[in-house]
């Protein structure tokens, strides 16, 4: 098993994002934003540049965070701007020597139409364009179709061939269960256990669900309602071997851009404080960790 970690919430700029993950000991980012772009959007000038800096800080992008499908996509968006974001990830992945990469299934629609043939063809095809360049999509259980409920991932899977999943502990207690008459929060560890066995990366953010209208509070690791420390556990119960990343999301959350902390400082103490509390659970159940 080995940490990273969405160091764009650490600093904005490459030189930062380095810096706390080596500060942390890790050697590994899971890179979404380079100064305000996603990395399969920054131009391939700025792309060489920031290649060069990780080439010689001995620092690897183990995941692409993208923004392929996500929240912020609907799903009557033309699909060329999907195949578009595929078409640059891909040569980056493969210089970069990247393995994963994040996905979604557009955000949820309102309503009860949810086109979800139409998601399942645009998946379908996601994953096969990846697949066949030798990488591997995982998809995640955020503000979108599949993370409606457990049974929406399970239904993604049975309709997606390959397609593997990376689990978010923390998105659980902010999104509704829509396998639910009455609507209730997800609870992150039965979610967990329900789609375990298609798990191959793991995403770590901690909340606790809104109370009277309010929005989630995010926490530190293991003080929400995450279920972290349950997860941690079995996931070690069951030899899982694979990547941990951790997602502050205390000093900014991307799905919300008013909440964006803008005191970079504090960004970045935030940041390695969560990977040392990350770590102490870690060898708090003695669950040994080795770099990327």
């Amino acid at each position: 098993m080995y940490l990273t970690g969405f160091a764009d919430e650490a600093a904005q700029d490459i030189e930062g994002q380095i810096k706390a993950t080596k500060e942390l000991g890790w050697n590994a980012i899971e890179s979404r934003n380079i100064s305000g772009k996603n990395i399969h959007d920054i131009s391939d000038e700025d792309f060489d540049v920031v290649y060069g800096k990780l080439q010689d800080a001995g620092v690897k992008i183990n995941c692409f965070g993208s923004a392929i499908g996500n929240w912020a996509k609907n799903i009557l968006d033309p699909f060329e701007i999907t195949i578009a974001e595929i078409e640059r990830a891909i040569p980056r992945m493969q210089r970069l020597g990247t393995d994963l990469i994040r996905i979604m299934s557009y955000a949820r629609c309102e309503g009860e139409e949810q086109y979800k043939e139409e998601r399942f063809r645009r998946l379908r095809e996601i994953v096969k364009r990846f697949n066949d360049a030798g990488l591997t999509p995982v998809h995640e259980n955020c503000m979108n179709y599949g993370g409606m409920s457990a049974a929406h991932t399970l239904e993604l899977v049975e309709n997606v061939p390959g397609l593997r999943l990376v689990f978010d502990t923390g998105n659980g207690p902010f999104n509704k269960d829509y396998s639910t008459p009455d609507l209730r929060w997800q609870n992150s560890l039965e979610f967990y256990n329900k789609v375990k066995q298609h798990v191959s990366y793991i995403h770590i953010k901690d909340a606790n669900s809104p109370e009277s209208g309010e929005k989630e509070v995010y926490t530190m690791p293991g003080e929400g309602q995450g279920d972290v420390v349950e997860i941690m556990k079995d996931l070690k119960a069951s030899g899982y071997d694979g990547g941990i990343s951790i997602e502050p999301h205390l000093a900014a959350v991307f799905h919300d851009p008013s909440a964006v902390n803008t005191e970079s400082d504090k960004s970045y103490e935030l940041y390695v404080e969560y990977g040392r509390r990350m770590m102490a659970i870690l060898d708090g159940i003695g669950y040994e960790r080795s770099l990327y």
